[in-house]
């Protein structure tokens, strides 16, 4: 459906000026210098002609078919040429004046009924308010950039049309290319999903890789960035991530579970490769550009200096990359080429006087164990070193082994200059650090990792979604929307979670008849709909043994309540049963705006936000899902078992998560909800949801 976009059979810039440096007449001189081979005409009501080219004064007025509009008018204009172009049979408009919703209320009226002129005329629009696209394919460029892009197989989308224009000025020094190149303007149709759905398919196009500020279709950006990620790599830089001030929270999992958790869980789950700076954009876009994905995650190092092979190991180390084990034959070999004094092993140290002819005879060797699956080349430019020569025959080792990737560190800058040309104009990846070599490396691992797992399966478990619904629906009818300790127990029982035996007594006679029936010892909680942190104003008292510890306990409780929060309605004292002998963890859930339920694991109890040690996944997750959420944890060794301690029963929590996420994706009326403390018994012995709070929308 986009194809008009990159590769129209004719182009109309409409708003084309007469004088340089207008924008109309800046992008006209972009189509004509990029060589485009289709048809593109200038419209301006008031020009006959531009470069010796008619102009006409309106896109019905062209002779010919128009698949592209690329609409340079004042915002107030736009809606008039919008229908002009939905009367010559447009297919798609790429808006690049400004004056829309980033504007105000007004500017989002006109906006709005622009997208509507398009819809009714079937017209997909690119903008308003971008820099506008190029295909170096299709020899089309309809931005007003300065620079016009290499060819190379690098997709880019952007939000930010600045961003584009510096990066254009980067890739030109850095002579790198792109397939496509996209700004996403206001986003008022076209947006990266549809972006990422055209060019899943896209033969032009090896690498995708984009800058983006938001997101306003969450599950759908999911789902699609899935399929495509199964096909080929897409790379992101998300800005604004903080969400400081932007929504009350009032449950543990609320307070952590910010956006920048939900984005990383996104990415995450859908094999997006995250970039934290442009700087890691592109040097992982040109690592998987530049190179074959390798078959495993064996490396191995090849340096001329000391130093910077520990500095290489380090950083393989810090991201997870396994250091190929070498064939005895491998060792044999670089022992019998080799001086004395270098390294065998790995990494290999082929010493500072190594020329090019080492460096050959070492690469061959490595190459050739089937252990290696990548190489990293470091070279740091020394009085013999032949730094173009070595450049030479690292591109022709790339070449005679297609199947294995080979990254380049070429440290230092200017005497380095003339091999690292080298390199780049024959497809291997220069990185000027060790760290950032490995660090590209570990991002293609990561994808990997992700293209050979199995499709995802969801569990289904029996619940009685009946007495759930009824159970929100008697809340919300007396304005209680955070719901009593008694009914989140009865919501999370309907789907199959193991509760501690709780019991609501009014008074003390009522507690100890409870106690009788539940069993010593146990655990007395403040029982308030305007109490979510009981712990905070002393309304928790644990481990009562006896029937005059319940008494004291159950007064001093009440004293406590009444002196802390004196307004606060007081229905009584929860009666629990107190689980022994088992791990503390969390399991909560907040909804994000953008993609939905996110779903917390972590240690629990009341060290959760100090130890802040938690992982993140959207719902619906997955088994594998929910095993990676908690071996994520820094903790993970605690529920493991250590020195001899008994391992935590991980199956039963994994259950836990799972029937958790199943309840928030069928009530989306579930705001906040966290079981804490999850309590995990020991291995086979299952687990009991202790304290449970949920929390419902209006």
């Amino acid at each position: 459906m986009l194809d008009p976009l990159f590769c129209p059979t004719g182009v109309a810039v409409i708003g084309v000026g007469r004088e340089e440096g207008n924008v109309g007449h800046e992008i006209f001189d972009n189509i004509r210098a990029a060589g485009f081979k289709g048809k593109y005409f200038a419209v301006n009501p008031k020009a006959k002609e531009i470069h010796g080219e008619k102009v006409y004064a309106s896109i019905k007025d062209i002779p010919y078919p128009v698949e592209l509009a690329v609409i340079v008018v004042p915002s107030k204009i736009v809606p008039q040429v919008m229908e002009e172009s939905g009367e010559k049979g447009v297919k798609v408009a790429i808006i690049i004046s400004a004056g829309f919703k980033e504007t105000g209320i007004e500017g989002a009226r006109l906006e709005r009924q622009v997208i509507e002129i398009a819809h009714r005329y079937g017209i997909r629009v690119l903008g308003p308010n971008c820099l506008g696209a190029a295909d170096t394919g299709c020899s089309l460029n309809t931005t007003f950039a300065k620079e016009i892009p290499y060819k190379g197989n690098i997709a880019m989308i952007s939000q930010s049309g600045a961003l584009l224009t510096a990066i254009l000025d980067w890739a030109k020094a850095e002579e790198v290319g792109f397939s496509k190149f996209v700004s996403l303007g206001n986003k008022a149709d076209i947006n990266e999903i549809d972006l990422l759905q055209a060019l899943k398919n896209d033969n032009q196009t090896k690498v995708i890789s984009a800058y983006i500020e938001g997101i306003s279709q969450g599950r759908r950006f999911m789902d699609v960035a899935a399929d495509v990620s199964k096909v080929k790599p897409i790379i992101m830089i998300k800005s604004g991530v903080t969400d400081a001030g932007a929504r009350a929270v009032s449950s543990h999992t609320g307070t952590l579970a910010g956006s920048e958790q939900a984005f990383n869980s996104a990415f995450k789950q859908t094999g997006i490769i995250r970039a934290n700076s442009v700087e890691d954009l592109f040097d992982y876009a040109i690592g998987f550009a530049y190179q074959p994905l390798p078959k495993g995650k064996n490396v191995a190092i090849l340096t001329n200096a000391g130093g910077p092979g520990i500095m290489a190991t380090d950083a393989a180390e810090k991201f997870g990359i396994t250091l190929a084990s070498f064939d005895k034959e491998t060792i044999d070999q670089l022992k019998a080429i080799l001086p004395p004094a270098a390294g065998f092993y790995n990494p290999v140290d082929v010493l500072g006087d190594a020329k090019a002819d080492r460096y050959k005879m070492a690469m061959d060797i490595i190459l050739n164990d089937e252990n290696v699956d990548s190489l990293v080349v470091i070279l740091t430019p020394q009085a013999v070193t032949e730094i173009e020569e070595t450049a030479w025959e690292i591109t022709r080792m790339s070449k005679a082994f297609p199947n294995k990737l080979i990254y380049a560190c070429f440290m230092g800058r200017s005497d380095v200059a003339a091999g690292v040309r080298i390199l780049t104009e024959n497809q291997v990846p220069n990185y000027y650090y060790p760290e950032r070599a490995m660090a590209t490396l570990s991002a293609v691992i990561s994808y990997i990792n992700y293209r050979k797992q199995p499709p995802k399966t969801y569990k289904t478990f029996y619940a009685k979604k009946m007495l759930v619904k009824e159970t929100f629906d008697d809340a919300r009818k007396i304005g209680r929307l955070n719901l009593p300790d008694i009914q989140a127990f009865e919501v999370a029982d309907a789907y199959g979670i193991k509760v501690a035996k709780s019991v609501l007594a009014r008074n003390i006679d009522e507690a100890k008849e409870v106690a009788g029936y539940i069993g010593y010892p146990l655990v007395l909680k403040i029982a308030s709909p305007d109490i979510l942190h009981k712990s905070d104003v002393g309304g928790i008292v644990v481990g009562i043994e006896d029937e005059d510890q319940l008494e004291d306990a159950y007064n001093r409780i009440i004293d406590n309540v009444r002196r802390f929060l004196p307004q606060a309605r007081i229905w009584g004292i929860s009666i629990q049963e107190m689980v022994r002998g088992a791990r503390e963890t969390i399991i909560g859930v907040n909804r994000d705006p953008q993609f939905g339920p996110v779903i917390l694991f972590g240690l629990g109890g009341i060290y959760v936000e100090v130890l802040k040690d938690v992982s993140f996944r959207i719902a619906p997750i997955s088994e594998q899902d929910a095993y990676d959420m908690i071996t994520e944890i820094n903790a993970y060794p605690l529920l493991r078992g250590v020195r001899g301690q008994p391992g935590a029963d991980i199956d039963a929590i994994v259950d836990t998560i799972l029937r958790v996420s199943q309840l928030v994706m069928d009530f989306p009326d579930i705001v906040e909800m966290d079981i804490n403390p999850f309590m995990a018994l020991n291995k086979g012995q299952g687990g009991i949801a202790a304290d449970i709070r949920i929390t419902i929308g209006e």
